[in-house]
């Protein structure tokens, strides 16, 4: 794997130590929030995660390589210009030399590859309004890559019921994390329940080590958002009528794009905390996962 995967030294070296490693995606950096947020969503996220005694694990593609933890100039690189790459992206992606900005399939791909269990974003994705035949890789990664993906539910644009259902279907458990709704991105309320509430990073570590160990896959872990959208769901309602035409890897970027200019910028305001606060709770359940690992070995 030393071929194409290529693990930071300041990862490595926590990885070594026992320390816990949060894995970030960069999708939200090339196509999912404008400048300056997307910057802002990045930097911020390493940051949380720092404050809490991890480490952030940021997974793009450069140069050839999957890599496991960049810097500030990669960064850059990637907000300046980068292909959007799934899962099933990687391989063409890496073998001609791509600036790619990995989606919540190919970091949770990355990150396990790479042996980290906690993966924080802003929301994964699901199935589209309207076209139940669209469906987001997210969902089959998600069935089968043992990742803990923190996020505030699903996009918003999406079929939050078909979601759900689909997710169901693949066995992933959802947890709330102090909830019993599955979130719904700019809302903590959805109407939709989770599966089971976790209250704190003590218990949600302790079922995650429980569901890994008797072989489930991945794991949601919807965390309320700290902050609401008014009228959320008559914008993406707009929104989704407006782009209807809209197919592919577009229909996401396209939509929220929508929704920003709809809410004269709120939305960005608020993706950016929500993601930020999905880092920190991460952060703070990957050090209970490790502490609970240890007092058991």
């Amino acid at each position: 794997m030393s071929d194409v995967l290529l693990v930071s030294d300041e990862v490595t070296d926590a990885r070594a130590r026992g320390i816990p490693v949060v894995a970030l995606e960069t999708s939200i950096v090339g196509q999912g929030l404008p400048h300056p947020y997307n910057l802002r969503a990045a930097r911020e996220c390493e940051a949380a995660i720092r404050e809490e005694g991890a480490v952030p694990a940021t997974v793009a593609v450069l140069d050839g390589r999957l890599r496991i933890g960049v810097n500030d100039a990669d960064l850059q690189r990637i907000a300046a210009g980068a292909v959007k790459v799934s899962s099933r992206d990687l391989g063409w992606a890496l073998a001609r030399g791509e600036v790619g900005a990995t989606t919540v399939a190919a970091t949770m791909r990355g990150a396990a590859m790479a042996g980290i269990r906690f993966f924080a974003t802003g929301g994964i994705g699901g199935v589209h309004r309207g076209h139940p035949e669209d469906e987001s890789a997210d969902l089959v990664e998600l069935s089968r890559t043992p990742v803990a993906v923190f996020c505030a539910g699903a996009k918003i644009i999406l079929d939050l019921r078909l979601t759900l259902e689909r997710l169901e279907t693949l066995a992933v458990p959802v947890l709330g994390f102090g909830c019993d709704e599955f979130p719904a991105f700019y809302s903590a309320h959805s109407g939709y329940p989770v599966s089971s509430r976790v209250d704190g990073p003590q218990q949600t570590a302790r079922v995650l080590a429980a569901s890994w160990e008797t072989g489930a896959g991945g794991v949601v872990v919807a965390v309320p958002p700290p902050d609401v959208l008014e009228g959320a769901e008559q914008l993406v309602e707009r929104a989704v009528r407006e782009l209807a035409d809209v197919t592919g890897p577009e229909v996401t970027p396209r939509l929220l794009a929508r929704v920003a200019e709809l809410s004269n910028g709120r939305s960005l305001e608020l993706n950016v905390e929500l993601v930020v606060n999905n880092a920190r709770v991460a952060a703070r359940v990957a050090a209970a996962f490790s502490t609970l690992q240890n007092a058991g070995s």
